[in-house]
């Protein structure tokens, strides 16, 4: 795991053998992620959609689903009620009375009423011109449990394959959870000890006391329970034995991510790491390469043949092409089965790439034979079972078409791969690559008159460097002679062409 900060924004990449499978952008003053717990007000009823329309502080207002109010919403309400009135002063539910559950047919109106208050978690962040979706069903995930408040059932992740070992989770559980909670068991939670599931727990239900502290001394919209940040909830969610390396570049963020290890995995600590290198963190592992080839239209793989994207309102396609693979088989039924399996696996990583949900169609080669389009389609489930987004793959029909569902719960991350020119703004005229050199040079003057720094280096795109450091007698010693300083030059493949930045000994952007 690599961890870039800065400009208001943390960049996660995951690595997998080197290449690049997960990339996350998350936005430091966003408000809103998948988890946070919101006191709410109804603002108004929908019933000919059964759902309601609830007030948590965003621009639009957040949709609630009757369906997604929950068997206990009737519990939920009255747990509000008696906190925001005076009559509860503990969160714990020892002495809650459950209500009876709601009727899973019923009706919005029934339940609801406008302005009232209600606890509400969100379930999909805001996407497009869509406000966040709520869900009443509140769950607060740990290392190796999931609390779920108004509940008494206990069920274990079904990837816990051993009867006995899901019996002695349940036995464990079922002796240190509180009252009138529910607990999820997560596949990471086999072969634990129940001092370490005690822990969990017990930090679970802190959390929950806490979530009730907040909204009984506040008025809504406000948040009364942050989900933990993006860094820390993949670290939660994915972290295993495999992993061998976590890269951070920030000394607090470091600390951070240090600390929560040594709460939820003390012998995974000593592999963190703090990049301490001048070049970029991304630049440096050559992620920013993968990027660039990775997030284009055109997705090229290794034996030549080549991936399609598109994106519309209604789904996402994508067309496998076989490029000049035609030939590399003796008949082109097995030419396409190798391009189609190849396919799948790149199309499996795409979508966990750029978290792409909703339906997906692919467009793989036409296959004739019923058995060949079997195993494409175990192939293509192989390749998504370390997909975490719940996804269905549907058989490949006669025509090679094969529809996914996948899980959306994020926008989509989309990276502009095409650079719009910075000077002629789409127009097709540019000026001449060596006025940007000359604007270096005249910065760079008034940079070192103005703050005289004991260390600089001038990173810019590839092309302008290797410019920049050209010739025995290039500009870096020409700058020496006038400045009496070294003046470094560093490629960064992220730049474009007429873009640069001055930074100084620590890798940081020198402003002026």
């Amino acid at each position: 795991m690599i961890i870039r900060t800065g400009d208001g924004e943390v960049n996660i990449a995951l690595l997998e053998d080197k290449g690049l499978i997960e990339y996350h952008n998350e936005k430091l003053d966003k408000g809103f992620n998948v988890g946070d717990i919101f006191l709410g007000r109804i603002k108004r009823l929908v019933p000919g959609l059964n759902a309601a329309f609830v007030d948590v502080g965003y621009e639009k207002d957040a949709f609630l689903h009757y369906h997604d109010l929950g068997p206990q919403a009737q519990s939920l309400q009255k747990y509000i009620s008696e906190g925001i009135t005076g009559k509860r002063n503990s969160g714990l539910l020892t002495d809650f009375k459950i209500q009876p559950d709601i009727d899973k047919g019923g009706k919005i109106d029934q339940v609801l009423k406008p302005n009232r208050y209600m606890l509400v978690q969100i379930a999909k962040e805001p996407i497009s011109t869509k406000g966040p979706r709520l869900t009443c069903e509140i769950s607060i995930a740990g290392r190796f449990i999931v609390l779920v408040p108004f509940s008494d059932r206990i069920s274990v992740s079904q990837k816990i394959k051993s009867r006995e070992e899901r019996e002695r989770l349940r036995r464990l559980i079922s002796s240190i959870r509180p009252k009138n909670f529910g607990v999820i068991v997560r596949t990471v939670a086999e072969n634990k000890r129940v001092a370490e599931l005690d822990a969990d727990m017990r930090n679970l239900t802190d959390r929950w006391k806490q979530a009730f502290d907040n909204f009984t001394s506040t008025k809504p919209p406000a948040k009364v329970l942050g989900e933990i940040d993006r860094t820390n909830a993949i670290l939660r969610d994915l972290l295993s034995p495999s992993f061998n390396q976590i890269v951070v570049d920030n000394e607090a963020l470091f600390q951070d991510v240090s600390a929560y290890l040594k709460t939820i995995a003390p012998e995974s600590e000593k592999i963190v790491k703090l990049h301490k290198g001048k070049i970029d963190v991304m630049e440096h592992y050559g992620i920013e390469k993968q990027i660039k080839s990775l997030f284009g239209k055109h997705v090229t793989m290794k034996s030549g043949a080549y991936l399609v994207i598109e994106h519309t309102e209604a789904m996402h396609v994508i067309d496998v092409n076989s490029g000049n693979t035609a030939k590399s088989e003796t008949n082109q039924e097995a030419n396409a089965l190798k391009v189609n399996i190849e396919s799948a696996e790149e199309v499996a990583r795409q979508l966990r790439l750029r978290d792409m949900g909703g339906l997906v169609v692919v467009d793989f080669i036409d296959l004739r034979q019923n058995e060949n389009r079997k195993m494409l389609q175990t192939k293509l489930k192989e390749y998504m079972s370390d997909d975490r987004a719940k996804h269905q793959v549907l058989p490949v029909s006669r025509f090679g078409l094969v529809e996914i569902t996948r899980q959306r719960v994020r926008p989509e991350m989309d990276i502009k791969t095409a650079e719009v020119c910075p000077t002629c703004n789409g127009t097709g005229e540019v000026q001449a690559a060596i006025t940007i050199v000359d604007e270096i040079e005249n910065n760079l003057r008034a940079l070192m008159e103005e703050q005289k720094p004991k260390s600089l280096t001038v990173a810019a795109h590839p092309f302008v460097s290797a410019y920049l450091q050209k010739g025995i007698y290039g500009y870096q010693r020409k700058w020496f002679g006038e400045f009496k300083k070294w003046v470094n030059v560093e490629p960064k493949t992220a730049m474009t062409l007429l873009d640069y930045e001055f930074l100084d000994k620590d890798g940081k952007e020198i402003l002026f």
